[in-house]
C-alpha cells in the first residue's frame, strides 16, 4: 500500500491560510521575508526532519510543495537538508488555488491502481518514528473499512505541543483530536481526491474515522508564524520547559536532538 506525506513550505497559494493578503504578492513577500524564513528552516531542520528520516517503516514518499518563485539560495537549502533522505521529492509549483493544486501534486506521486494511504505534515511539526508502521498496520486492520468506502480517515490525538528556542525545548502533552498532525486519509483506487481537499479538523464530516488516544504519535511545533496563531480569538499557551531527562525521552520518540536545536536557535 502506498504512502504519501506532504509538506507546504512557504507555497504561496491562493487560499489555505489564515493570515489574509490582498495580492498574491503580498502573500508572497510575507511568506518569503527573511525572518520567516529562518524561522521556518530552523524548525523543518530540528523538529519535522529527523523523525521522518528515521522511520521505522521507510517505504514511503515525502512530498514538499514550494512556490516556484522561492528563491535559488532558499531553494537550495531546502534541498541540501534532504540530501540524505531519499524519500524525500520537491516539487517547484506556481500560485494557485490551494486544494486543486495540493491534490494535483499528490495525485501525480500516487499510483492510481492501489490504495493509498496519505498524511499531511506541516514544517514545524514531528511524528513518532513508528508512524508510517503503525499507520499500515491499522489500515491493515480496518481493510473491511477501506474496502467499503473510498476514503477513510485515521486520527492519533495524543502528542506534544513544544516551543523550541536557544535554551532547548518547553512542552508538553496533551490530547486534540483532528489537530492536522499524525492524521492520515486512506484513499481507494482511482478516486482523485486527497488528504489535502479536507480541514484536518472537519475530517470526520466527510468520511468514517478511526481515532486513536493510547500513544503518543506527534509533537505539534508552536511559534510565532505558525498560521493558526494568528487569528485574534487565539490565545498564548504557557509551556514548562523540558528537563534534560525530559529532552531524552523526546530523543527517543521524534529524533530530536535536543543539543543540536540549541545550535541551530542560536546561530
Amino acid at each position: 500500500m502506498q504512502v504519501i506525506g506532504f509538506c507546504r513550505f512557504s507555497y504561496p497559494a491562493e487560499g489555505g491560510f489564515q493570515v489574509g493578503h490582498d495580492t498574491i504578492e503580498d502573500r508572497i513577500a510575507y511568506l518569503y521575508s527573511p525572518a520567516r524564513l529562518e524561522e521556518r528552516f530552523r524548525h523543518f531542520e530540528t523538529i519535522c526532519l529527523p523523525g521522518l528520516k528515521a522511520q521505522t517503516d521507510p517505504d514511503f514518499t515525502f512530498v514538499i510543495l514550494v512556490g516556484d518563485q522561492l528563491p535559488e539560495i532558499h531553494l537550495q537549502r531546502l534541498a541540501d537538508l534532504v540530501a540524505d533522505f531519499p524519500q524525500a521529492v520537491i516539487i517547484p509549483r506556481p500560485p494557485g488555488p490551494h486544494r486543486k493544486i495540493c491534490q494535483q501534486v499528490i495525485n501525480e506521486i500516487r499510483d492510481p491502481d492501489q490504495h493509498c494511504l496519505q498524511f499531511r505534515h506541516d514544517d514545524d511539526d514531528a511524528i513518532a518514528l513508528n508512524f508510517v508502521e503503525t499507520l499500515r498496520q491499522a489500515a491493515q486492520d480496518c481493510a473491511p473499512l477501506l474496502d467499503k468506502h473510498p476514503l477513510v480517515g485515521f486520527d492519533w490525538n495524543r502528542g506534544y505541543v513544544a516551543r523550541p528556542d536557544h535554551i532547548g525545548l518547553c512542552a508538553e502533552v496533551q490530547v486534540t483530536p483532528y489537530w492536522g498532525v499524525a492524521q492520515a486519509v486512506a484513499v481507494q483506487p482511482r478516486v482523485a481526491r486527497t488528504v489535502m481537499n479536507f480541514g484536518h479538523n472537519k475530517l470526520n464530516r466527510f468520511m468514517p474515522t478511526v481515532t486513536f488516544t493510547e500513544d503518543i504519535m506527534y509533537l505539534r511545533g508552536h511559534n510565532d508564524h505558525n498560521d493558526s496563531r494568528q487569528a485574534k480569538h487565539v490565545k498564548p499557551i504557557d509551556l514548562p520547559r523540558l528537563t534534560t531527562t525530559e529532552e531524552a525521552e523526546l530523543q527517543k520518540l521524534f529524533a530530536i536532538d535536543a543539543d543540536q536545536l540549541r545550535r541551530v536557535f542560536s546561530a
